[in-house]
């Protein structure tokens, strides 16, 4: 059903909290779940906190790989299950302090010259998160290092990158980020800037970091490189929940962003969102929310509207943390359920101009998360009309839009924080890190494993062994132009015909592969031939 304007204020006064300590509100009001969903919920739900306390103090949340999940330590050491672990986040948050200290002051520097600028190697959560937090609190007037990311294992945008450092990596600090230290897309990243700073005369390992597990393949890289330092991963602490750790404070503090202002802001969070009661929980309440409005079982999409430029990546950075841990093929139990919640989105108002068309009139198959910020600048704004800022314009298109839609019965939720501050983003991370794993818990599913992403890692690992296979064919047949066909026959690779003639369109595509193409009367007469 949809409410009146009188039916909504009344909502409104019920559904719609603040929690003054963290800077947040939270509005339901424009949900349309009945008077008594909460308490029908109440016993999923006692039972989603038993989960997450239980959780917190270093149960095995993460079964398939009999792993603690600690992401909550990491802004309160003390509940790490024991001192050592406690001493290592402790250890590891001054040790990060300590080196951009000396980074901003010109000890540790590069071969020409102290750091001016960052680039950070990664990939998911070790640049997702990373990215996030820099276009966010980022102040290019008083930022310490400019940042710049590889975040893919693209040849073209790694030169992309590269050409806008190109006369200054000799003051280009690197930062390379992987947990098993074997992950091909941050290899591939750190292979190439190893090469551009060989080819400008400059040691990369004298302008490298490396963040990684203990005894990784690029701990040992680093170790014995040379490398300028070594900061640890755990394996308490998945990718996509790691951004309050070494990978996203180490970036964060080098760029000179508030990283106590970050951890203290989630610290408070996680105080509240600890309470195991609905009505003062506001992770709780969201996870809630997303079991009414898909049915459990995730069947409408969740879209992001964030009214700030600086989060306009915030709901790049959920697609990861929502979608990573909920879209799962098995419950706890091994048995076949299909979960997920789909996330994406952009930001307004520049969504009014794009696809806020089809939200409203369009396939009623989502809700729509608001994201407020009442504060538009830290100075007075110009009059754009009388009585009227380009703020308010924004205010207002917010209000309007969520007006809109809710008349032609789109439904939403609306977080309102007072402004983008290091205390605001932490309470944003930690908001929906525990709404994940609550929601995680109603839905039976294990949110801290990512079998699809392993099996996706898998397949694309037999289609680089096809390749090579390729390769040594063409080679020994060399001087013979041969489809895409009898090169699949020739090495045996019945069944895989498609892969062996996308990997010849691919290899002729770059003339340094040294294959050529000879068209035919149809693409797959095409011909190939190393050249």
């Amino acid at each position: 059903m949809k409410f009146t304007n009188e039916q909504l204020w009344v909502r409104f006064q019920k559904y719609y909290t603040e929690f003054p300590s963290i800077g947040l509100s939270i509005d339901l009001s424009r949900l349309n779940f009945g008077e008594d969903y909460v308490a029908s919920m109440d016993s999923k739900m006692r039972q989603a906190f038993e989960a997450m306390a239980d959780l917190e103090k270093g149960g095995i949340a993460n079964p398939d790989e009999k792993r603690m999940v600690g992401h909550y330590w990491l802004r309160n050491p003390s509940l790490a299950p024991t001192p050592a672990i406690c001493r290592e986040i402790e250890e590891t948050f001054k040790s990060i302090k300590s080196f951009a200290a000396d980074v901003h002051a010109g000890k540790v520097h590069g071969a020409r010259g102290p750091f001016r600028n960052l680039l950070v190697i990664g990939i998911g959560g070790s640049a997702l998160g990373p990215q996030f937090v820099s276009s966010a609190l980022g102040q290019p007037a008083t930022d310490k290092l400019d940042v710049y990311f590889f975040d893919n294992t693209d040849p073209d945008g790694f030169d992309k990158v590269l050409a806008r450092l190109q006369n200054a990596l000799g003051t280009t600090l690197c930062v390379v980020i992987s947990k098993s230290g074997g992950t091909k897309e941050t290899r591939n990243g750190m292979l190439e800037a190893k090469l551009v700073y060989e080819k400008a005369g400059l040691k990369f390992e004298a302008h490298a970091v490396a963040v990684t597990g203990a005894q990784s393949a690029l701990d040992r890289v680093a170790e014995s490189g040379g490398w300028l330092r070594r900061f640890p991963m755990w394996d308490w602490v998945g990718g996509r929940t790691s951004e309050l750790s070494a990978v996203g404070l180490l970036p964060a503090a080098l760029q000179g962003l508030d990283i106590d202002g970050m951890i203290a802001g989630a610290k408070a969070c996680d105080d509240i969102t600890r309470q195991a009661n609905v009505e003062g929980n506001p992770s709780a309440q969201l996870a809630l929310m997303w079991y009414y409005t898909g049915g459990g079982k995730g069947t409408k999409d969740m879209v992001v509207l964030p009214y700030k430029d600086r989060l306009e990546l915030f709901s790049k950075y959920l697609q990861q943390l929502l979608m990573e841990s909920l879209g799962k093929e098995l419950n706890l139990q091994g048995q076949v359920v299909n979960q997920g919640l789909a996330v994406y989105g952009n930001k307004g108002s520049t969504d009014q101009h794009a696809y806020v068309q089809q939200l409203r009139d369009g396939l009623n198959n989502f809700f729509v998360t608001f994201i407020e910020v009442l504060k538009d600048r830290a100075t007075d704004s110009l009059a754009v009309e009388p009585d009227v800022t380009a703020g308010d314009f924004l205010s207002g298109f917010l209000l309007g839009t969520r007006q809109a839609l809710y008349e032609n019965d789109r439904e939403s939720i609306t977080l309102t924080v007072r402004e983008v501050s290091p205390f605001s983003i932490g309470v944003l991370i930690a908001l929906y890190e525990r709404a994940v794993g609550l929601y995680a818990s109603l839905i039976n599913i294990n949110a801290y494993h990512q079998p699809g992403v392993e099996s996706g890692k898998k397949a694309a690992e037999a289609v680089i062994l096809l390749q090579l296979r390729v390769l040594d064919y063409l080679r020994a047949k060399k001087g013979h132009w041969l489809t895409s066909a009898q090169i699949a026959s020739g090495i045996g690779a019945h069944g895989q015909f498609e892969t062996v003639f996308k990997i010849c369109e691919h290899l002729s595509a770059n003339p340094g592969r040294g294959i050529r193409k000879k068209l035919g009367p149809t693409s797959f007469a095409a011909s190939y031939d190393m050249g």
